[in-house]
């Protein structure tokens, strides 16, 4: 079928919403009940004002604070006007058709305050069950595949096959607790699931009603087990905008993102609005991309909209090559529609008919079903020729990366797609006015246009009721290191690293203390203890030293030794320079020689200015983003944890015991117990039962100092009660 006008969209919305807005709306964290009322040209003839006024008197007469009446576009059906949508968070949305004034004040006394359903009103649900499967890279890593045939195959044995839906679904974030999988409409979430569980919670939940505790979260603090995701901790303070579908909609199916309103905003957009005036939107919104650098999104599309050209580009960066970063990779897993709306909506914007997405081939899922996305919305008009019967032309194209990390530079990347070096270029001329084959070219993240079709639907005002002034939105990380709750979340703009760290993170794992956050990818820097209570926003990690970057997040504990992290960071930059500059490619390379000599213990008191010298000269001479921001972690480590550095140099110590070159294992004799166990993990078998005999029969253990090769496997090993063994 070819959509040819909002209207077709419209049907088509409605068709297959009642499929995914359960989802959604279960998964909202808010506890308003929602009153839909279509105003769409045939619901007011039928009276749908008059109906819209009645249900708003009646909500305020009964004081319903959490619920809302408000007016939304055509819902289909039109012989069926005036028609009338109860959302309840946590429940089925359900369906009014032909509404009088009778049946008005009955959907606000019975079906909402009194709990009485009515007889006329309609489960849009189809189905009784459904099981969202996490089908993200982590999870299908961890098993979700197994997980999904058992889980078939359980439901086939159990005679209810029928009765539910199975979806593999987007990222749900929580990464460290895959496979996971969701049941609805309850909205139980099961976690660190296997195929050979599915036949338990299948009787007991799908059959009993019964859900299977030992499959809930366990919060490793509070012991405590939750039912929904959204009372979780982890979830509590995130706020899903760019990530609002991934985990709903099934993204190799088109009719999902139909239902959650999809294309609706490039449907708008190409009939109601003119390309300055989606361009004033985005500006308004204050939306600043989030590849790194914070830039304006509606400024840069201005730019080109403003140049005269017989050809423009939209071009979607995904090469996302920080390490610990699976942001922009999951939103293409999980939403790939969206990126394709949003592709459109710029082009349509800015005068282009062209786009290419620019993954990277280390990406085979994303790269996947981004193609069947594209296909999908190619058969249905959404891409190609005409689209809406508007005579506006967009095509998109897939550009495979060979994962050069340079190459997420934007001029770079442009490079690359024209088949030359992944160099950057000098700028200005900046790609807004002449970017690929010299044609004006927008180029945003992933990131960032997952947010468009969200503000051009909801309004500027909305997306500016989450961040600061100046910071408006939210911001994807991707939360790693030593830290209990490991994943992606989604966060308002001025949250404080604090709140990230300790209420969604959970904290440092085993009791730690809490040593730094890496911000940025190998182009940030470090933000520490004193930086705990600073708002996250793009001035504020510059300030400090750091980045936002695409939204790595690294966190480290008290064990991490900082040069030797400053010397990680250096090591990929020096491997992914693309040499053009020399700045760059020489100075950075002995930025790192430095680092090296020292965490070796062949350091010099010289080194620590030299370090200091090189990396702001490195900085302010550097040809692009890569070289300029390269120095960063070792700038701000030197600035903040001298006192490591001089160990390192002047006592050849290393304090985290992580530098090998600079470590001695010792086990204490006063402390042994003889128990042996970090004699059994020793790989060269350096440490001997070889000491003074205790009063249990047992030898206090030794480390020969000239066998050990400085592992560190027997530190873990010593029970924690002991602590026997100490590095010097």
């Amino acid at each position: 079928m070819r959509i040819e006008s909002p209207k077709d969209l419209a049907a088509l919305r409605e068709k297959y919403r009642g499929d995914v807005i359960m989802r959604l709306v279960s998964d909202d964290f808010e506890t308003r009940t929602e009153i839909k009322v279509a105003l769409g040209d045939c619901g007011l003839k039928a009276g749908a004002r008059e109906i819209l006024k009645i249900l708003f008197d009646e909500v305020n007469a009964a004081r319903l604070e959490n619920v809302s009446v408000i007016g939304v576009d055509c819902l289909g059906d039109c012989g069926d006007e005036p028609r009338v949508q109860v959302v309840e968070p946590g429940k089925a949305p359900v369906d009014f058709k032909k509404v009088d004034s009778t049946m008005a004040k009955d959907i606000v006394a019975k079906h909402i305050s009194s709990r009485k359903p009515l007889d006329k009103a309609k489960d849009m649900n189809p189905t009784r069950l459904q099981l969202l499967i996490c089908g993200g890279t982590g999870c299908i890593s961890s098993g979700c595949l197994d997980v999904e045939t058992a889980l078939e195959e359980s439901l086939k044995k159990h005679g209810i096959r029928e009765e539910a839906t199975i979806l593999k679904v987007g990222c749900f974030g929580f990464c460290e607790q895959g496979p996971i999988v969701k049941v609805y409409p309850d909205n139980t979430f099961y976690v660190r699931v296997e195929g050979k569980d599915m036949d338990e919670i299948v009787e007991s939940h799908l059959l009993k009603g019964k859900p299977v505790e030992r499959f809930l979260f366990k919060d490793p603090e509070t012991a405590e087990r939750y039912t929904a995701h959204r009372d979780m901790p982890f979830y509590e303070s995130q706020v899903r905008v760019a990530l609002m579908h991934c985990g709903v909609v099934d993204p190799e199916r088109i009719e999902d993102y139909f239902g959650v309103d999809g294309y609706k905003s490039l449907a708008v957009a190409l009939t109601e609005q003119k390309p300055i005036e989606v361009i004033d939107i985005i500006k308004d919104s204050g939306l600043r991309g989030r590849g790194g650098a914070g830039f304006p999104t509606g400024v840069k599309w201005e730019a080109a909209y403003n140049v005269k050209s017989d050809k423009k580009y939209v071009v979607c960066n995904a090469d996302e090559g920080d390490p610990g970063a699976f942001m922009d990779r999951s939103i293409l897993e999980g939403d790939p529609h969206a990126v394709i709306e949003a592709m459109a909506v710029c082009a349509y914007a800015i005068g282009a008919d062209e786009g290419i997405v620019y993954v990277r081939a280390e990406y085979p899922l994303a790269v996947n079903r981004f193609r069947i996305a594209c296909e999908q919305a190619r058969q249905y008009g959404l891409l190609g020729k005409n689209i809406f019967g508007t005579g506006f032309n967009f095509e998109i194209t897939i550009d495979l990366g060979a994962g050069a990390f340079v190459c997420g530079e934007e001029t770079a990347l442009l490079n690359s797609v024209e088949g030359k070096r992944g160099e950057p270029r000098v700028k200005p001329p900046f790609p807004a006015a002449v970017g690929l084959w010299g044609k004006p070219t927008i180029i945003n993240n992933v990131e960032t246009l997952v947010n468009i079709p969200q503000i051009l639907q909801k309004g500027a005002a909305w997306f500016k009721t989450y961040g600061t002034e100046g910071n408006s939105g939210t911001k994807v990380f991707a939360l790693a290191g030593k830290i209990n709750n490991v994943g992606l979340v989604e966060v308002p703009m001025g949250i404080t690293l604090r709140d990230v760290v300790y209420k969604i993170g959970g904290g440092i794992r085993e009791g730690r203390k809490f040593k730094a956050v890496q911000t940025g990818g190998p182009s940030g820097g470090c933000m520490f203890e004193k930086n705990l209570d600073a708002q996250v926003t793009f001035e504020n990690l510059q300030k400090a030293g750091s980045m936002m970057g695409s939204g790595g997040m690294i966190v480290m504990d008290e064990t991490d030794c900082m040069v030797d992290i400053a010397k990680f960071y250096m090591d990929f930059t020096v491997e992914e320079s693309c040499g053009k500059c020399t700045p760059c490619r020489i100075g950075n390379t002995r930025l790192y020689e430095i680092l090296e000599r020292i965490t070796k213990g062949l350091g010099k008191e010289s080194d620590l200015d030299e370090l200091k010298n090189l990396g702001e000269t490195i900085k302010t001479t550097s040809l692009c983003g890569l070289g300029s921001t390269a120095p960063n972690p070792v700038l701000s480590t030197l600035e903040h944890f001298f006192h490591e550095y001089e160990a390192h140099v002047r006592d050849r110590k290393c304090p985290a015991g992580k530098c090998k070159d600079l470590v001695e294992y010792i086990i204490l004799p006063e402390k042994c117990i003889g128990c042996g166990l970090c004699a059994k993990v020793c790989p060269v078998n350096c440490i001997h039962a070889t000491g003074e005999t205790l009063k249990t029969g047992k030898k206090i253990h030794v480390i020969d100092q000239n066998e050990c090769v400085k592992c560190g496997a027997c530190l873990p090993k010593c029970p924690p009660k002991i602590s026997a063994i100490i590095t010097e």
